[in-house]
């Protein structure tokens, strides 16, 4: 039996010893939803991934951390894509697993996309879905053996944007929650984030697929979360790439600078290079590593 052989085994047993279940986000009808066929695509990325298209389904997948090393914290993933894709493994399923490791439960949110043919409102579909996410595990947390005051919301770029959304926009509900369950993120993770849609610092494209080609300078301002920060606002770890070209840098360091002007205890890592999406460095193991540090520093993780 050669070692590539035992390692592939190894492997396979570890990943089916993590917990794992995908679940539909809403236990009845899509809020805002426009009945279409589901046309959701899937394709390989460079990296042997997944990348999930046309996204009209929305689900949350559940990764349990083993009994022995439960810490109890709980993360929500926001998957990246500039809002007209999901990089849904290595921004998703990867990162959940090494937060199992960790002692933490995620949960990969596959959101919606956002597209007229399916949503009345395009705009807000990402946010019900990430509020609905947050009001699930909150909700479900005996169940899953979580802390309901720790659940964070994390996001990779254009899921960046959406966590943040999630992390500024709690008191503005845009799902049914009769139980007034809270829907505010106990702590944000933010990789690589899009924070703004003002002209010159915001992402052009993010934009445009979530609130199209010309909208309202309200609804710009709504969505640029450096305008939607409160001393409320959840305590935040942003990390980036200096030379990021594809989102500016000046979305990270605005957001970083609104949260200390509000008090709201910030934490973030600048990498020299990188670039957008830090596919050849930092490692992994680099910045995840400080971003465990930094939960373990505030005492959601042990």
């Amino acid at each position: 039996m050669t070692r590539i052989y035992v390692f592939s085994i190894l492997l396979c047993f570890s990943l089916a010893c993590s917990a794992q279940q995908e679940i539909y986000l809403y236990p009845g009808k899509i809020p805002g939803s426009i009945a279409t066929p589901d046309e959701e695509e899937k394709k390989s990325d460079s990296d042997g991934g997944n990348l999930l298209f046309k996204v009209s389904r929305p689900t949350l997948t559940v990764y349990l951390p083993s009994k022995d090393k439960a810490t109890g914290a709980a993360v929500i993933i926001c998957p990246g894509g500039g809002y007209h894709v999901l990089v849904s493994t290595r921004e998703g399923s990867r990162v959940a697993r090494a937060f199992n490791e960790q002692g933490v439960a995620a949960f990969v949110l596959k959101y919606r996309l956002p597209d007229d043919k399916i949503m009345t409102d395009k705009s807000i579909g990402p946010l019900q879905d990430a509020q609905q996410a947050i009001k699930t595990v909150r909700e479900r947390s005996g169940e899953w053996k979580i802390d309901p005051e720790k659940i964070g919301i994390m996001g990779f770029s254009a899921g960046g944007h959406l966590a943040a959304t999630a992390g500024t926009h709690f008191r503005s509900p845009t799902i049914d929650n009769e139980n007034g369950t809270s829907l505010r993120p106990d702590f944000m993770i933010l990789v690589y984030p899009v924070i703004s849609f003002m002209d010159g610092i915001g992402h052009v494209g993010s934009r445009e697929f979530l609130l199209g080609k010309t909208p309202t300078d309200e609804k710009i301002k709504f969505f640029s979360n450096e305008y939607q920060v409160c001393k409320e606002t959840p305590p935040a770890f942003i990390t980036l790439a200096g030379d990021d070209t594809v989102v500016p840098i000046t979305n990270s360091f605005i957001f970083y600078d609104t949260l200390k002007k509000n008090s709201v205890p910030a934490e973030m890592h600048v990498y020299s290079s990188g670039e957008h999406g830090f596919l050849k460095k930092p490692s992994f193991e680099e910045w995840f590593g400080r971003c465990c540090y930094w939960m373990k520093s505030n005492g959601w993780m042990k």
